[in-house]
């Protein structure tokens, strides 16, 4: 990545963030009211418009749009930037599966800051989440009753289809296709930052309960299907549109 560019998309953030604030209060804060009665006609008079900020709020909602602009064009820079080379140090041809590492990572103490994710509406196309009534058609409910809190898998024809495994530097409990999947992950993050891979750890994986805020729902923990990775001890919130800068 280049050096510079995270300060200017946080700059350009922090302009975008002023700019909203300087419109909601044009927006929201009352009109003055000038009354046009100095030639004593009442039935024309009424409250004046005020065309400076209405001029305001456009060239406000005109550099809004610019710095939208400049911000996609700095994350396609950050794409760009963070794309496996295609070519060896020795200018050989890259072969399918081998990651080669870029030299020393500037910003290797940073993994654990949360930061907003590039282009994360175009990421992972194509790809779809199995849904809990598909699971629950698959392997039946984890449990009949389900809370907001982890309690025990009722399900014995799923339960016998767990595994605990040691799965690079975790220790988890899931299913064997989560588990060989984790297991490739973990590789490909040995060899492109053992810096960053020595400090992975999990928050869980195996917890029968519904999703947090949907009851009803049962969550893809409680199937053996999902993991809470963490950086250092810390956990990104989801829903928030960050994640941990690795």
């Amino acid at each position: 990545m280049e050096k510079g560019v995270i300060p200017i998309i946080l700059g350009v953030m922090g302009v975008i963030v002023v700019a909203l604030g300087v419109l909601v209060y044009l927006q929201l804060r009352p009109t003055p009211e000038i009354r046009y009665e100095s030639d004593g006609d009442t039935e024309f008079a009424g409250p004046a418009i005020d065309s400076g900020a209405r001029i305001e709020i456009e060239v406000l909602r005109a550099q809004i749009e610019a710095l939208g602009v400049q911000i996609e064009q700095l994350e396609q820079r950050i794409i760009e930037n963070r794309a496996p080379t295609s070519t060896g140090p020795t200018g050989g041809v890259q072969e399918q599966g081998q990651f080669i590492g870029d030299g020393v990572d500037s910003i290797s103490g940073s993994h654990a800051q949360v930061v907003l994710i590039a282009n994360r509406r175009n990421l992972n196309q194509g790809l779809r989440i199995a849904s809990p009534s598909y699971l629950e058609s698959v392997f039946g409910k984890p449990r009949e009753n389900l809370t907001s809190t982890c309690q025990g898998m009722t399900n014995q024809r799923l339960a016998s289809k767990l595994k605990t495994e040691q799965v690079g530097p975790v220790r988890v409990r899931m299913l064997q296709p989560a588990l060989d999947s984790l297991g490739r992950v973990f590789d490909q993050i040995k060899a492109t930052d053992e810096n960053l891979y020595s400090r992975i750890n999990t928050a869980g994986a195996l917890c029968v309960r519904h999703i947090r805020g949907a009851p009803g729902r049962t969550s893809t923990h409680a199937f053996g299907l999902s993991l809470d990775l963490n950086i250092d001890g810390k956990l990104d919130r989801l829903g928030d549109g960050k994640r941990n800068l690795a």
